[in-house]
This record gives structure tokens, sequence and C-alpha cells, in this order.
């Protein structure tokens, strides 16, 4: 039996299986608003037979945007907008979905990928100030953000609540905070980026002191029956920065304020970071987490095979998997992972005819997938 279609409880939350899509940011907004993309973007996944999906990294005020093209859910176009995708995806598939909220802090204001991504200075088309804990610039000639100051930071922790309050009146099943890739939670966490002199920084416990502010604030906001659950990174890369024994720490600190799950990434801080890039490089540091707390741990990074997912749940190494450019290049992958790994998995009725005959019980008709 595979370990990787088996139903998990998470907050709550029961999923059909192990498979979680990971946010991935389109860079086809407007103003905030999700876009005809969006419906197709999240549509076609919606169908993929995965546990879960999640909503791209979506910015709780206008600065927190990483670029101009960002999903928002800071306001009531912001909400609409993502409602009328909502209720399109929803129409058509039982899928559970989150959303990623995030903050961007000093790695704001940029162009979007294909365009060179490089940041965009206050004064250009579509840039603005940057923020951190810090005013230390991500890459040395880039503007530098602003310290947040105590009115700065009361005005995100009320962010992060209120697009909470936002993605509940939408239904979504989950949310998950940003707190890697070097965005503004991880800039708190980490030495590297935080200099801060006050109870925000210095200390491990100071410069965890707001990222669980922000996860106290969300989680008040979001029905307490829905998990809310946290993505880090594992590791800086750097030495010096952010590492696995402070994530264990902070995992555990997130635990027992009622952390529903734990997705452990890595890097994004610091341009020096040198990272060892191999299929299931990040797995190890989720397996130091797992080792830590009770509750589920996410593990992502290069994980594209069908054995390789099954065994890293069927191990421990970590509860469920995350999938993000593998399933930008098949978007059928737990289709196929349930046909290799002898499982059966939901599809569309409209699909039912497209099971090969060699695999007469893969599809399920009622969307009761089975271990």
């Amino acid at each position: 039996m595979s370990r990787l279609f088996e139903r998990i409880t998470v907050g709550g939350l029961t999923l059909a299986n192990r498979i979680v899509i990971a946010p991935m940011c389109q860079y086809s907004a407007i103003d905030g608003c999700m876009t005809d993309w969006h419906l197709i973007h999240l549509g076609q996944l919606a169908l993929s037979g995965a546990g879960l999906l999640t909503i791209e990294a979506t910015a709780i005020e206008p600065e927190g945007r990483i670029t101009y093209a960002d999903v928002g859910l800071w306001n009531d176009d912001c909400e609409e907008a993502m409602r009328r995708t909502l209720d399109s995806i929803r129409a058509h598939s039982s899928i559970g979905i989150a959303i990623q909220l995030g903050h961007a802090g000093r790695k704001a204001s940029t162009e979007v990928p294909w365009k060179g991504g490089a940041q965009l200075p206050p004064d250009a088309i579509g840039g603005w100030p940057t923020m951190a804990p810090s005013a230390l610039p991500f890459q040395d000639g880039e503007h530098a953000p602003v310290a947040l100051d105590t009115s700065g930071l009361a005005r995100i922790r009320r962010g992060f609540a209120d697009a909470a309050r936002r993605a509940a009146r939408l239904g979504l099943d989950a949310v998950q905070i940003h707190g890697a890739h070097g965005y503004l939670l991880h800039q708190f966490l980490s030495p590297l980026s935080n200099k801060r002199d006050d109870s925000y920084g210095g200390s491990l416990g100071n410069r965890m002191r707001f990222p669980l502010e922000v996860f106290d604030a969300v989680r008040e906001a979001f029905p307490a029956e829905k998990p809310v659950t946290v993505r880090v990174s594992g590791t800086d890369w750097v030495e010096g920065g952010w590492d696995i024994l402070q994530t264990v720490a902070f995992a555990q600190a997130l635990e027992k304020r009622g952390c529903a799950a734990i997705h452990v990434s890595s890097g994004g801080l610091d341009p020096r970071q040198r990272i060892p890039v191999g299929p299931s490089y990040q797995v190890p540091l989720a397996r130091q987490v797992k080792a830590a707390v009770a509750m589920p741990v996410v593990a992502v990074g290069l994980i594209n095979d069908f054995d390789q997912a099954e065994a890293i749940v069927g191990t421990g190494d970590a509860d469920l998997i995350a999938l993000a450019r593998t399933m930008l290049y098949n978007p059928r992958w737990p289709w196929h992972a349930a046909a290799h790994l002898g499982s059966r998995i939901h599809a569309p009725e409209q699909y039912l005819r497209s099971q090969p005959r060699q695999y007469k019980t893969l599809f399920d008709v009622d969307g009761s997938a089975e271990g």
C-alpha cells in the first residue's frame, strides 16, 4: 500500500493524499488582483489529483509584493477577484485550497523574472520604497530598505490578520505564512539581515519574536477549526546565518502556538548562498525538523520521481511532499504516481475515459481516493 496516497489530517483538514502543490508566483496580477491567467493556471492544477493546492505568495499590503504583478489580498478588489477565480475552480474540483500570505520586505519592488528580476528603485515605474528589520539591502548597489519602526511592525501584523480574515471569507481551507526564501519574516529570523538592537533583534528569542507575533495574529484571525501553517527556510546556506538548529527551535515555538504543519525549504536570504542542489537536497532539513516536532512536516525541493516521493514519506523523513516546477511540467503528476504505485486517485468525470487499459482501477468516480 502506498504511503504517498494515504489520507492525512492537518489541523482538522483531511487531505486525500500526501501531495501538496507548492505556491508558485505567476507575476500576472493587476494591482494585486487575479486575472484570467490565474483561473487557467490554478484551474488545471486543481484537476491534478493532488491533496492540496496552495495559492501563490499573496501580499498583505501593496509594498509587500515581490513585483508590481504579484497577487494581493489587502482590499475588497483583490478579494473579489480571488473570489471569482475560486468560485470557478470549486464548481469543477473538490481539491483543498490553501493560500500563502507574505511580505517581501527588502526583496520587494523588483521587475518580473522574464524581464530580468532586478530591483526597481523607488522612483522607477513599478517601484516603491522597501522595508526590512534593518536598513541593509539584499545585494550591494540596491536601494537600502527602511528599518521598520514600532508603528510599521504593528501595521504589518494587522495586514497579515486582515488578509487572514479575507481568506476566511473566501472559504479557503488553510493559510500558510511565508517565513522563507529571504522575505520579510525570514529577514527577521536571520542574523545576517537582522541587526536590530531592540527586542526584535540580537538573540534567537528576539529574532523569532516578530514572526511569532505574526503567527499569533493570523491564528487568531483565521477560523480555529482550519489550519495555519508556516513555510521556513531550514538554512541560509551561509556561514553565520540562519541554520537548521535555529529552525528546529522556531518550529517548536510555532507548534506550541498551534501551528498545524511546517513546510521546510531553504535559502533565499543572501546572495552568497552556496546550495548543494540535487534530488531531495532539502529533505535532510525536513527530517531534522520532523524529529523534533509532532506536527506534520512537508518536504520540498527537486522531488520529481514517483519512487523518490514515496520513499520520503514511507521512510518517515516527512509527512507530505510538495511539488512546484514538477507540476508545471506535468500537471497530471499525481495521476501517473498513483498508477506507478498501484493506488487510486480522483479524476473529473469528463476525464474518466482517459484511464489506460492497464490501470483499470486507477480512477475513483466519487472522489473518495483510497490508499
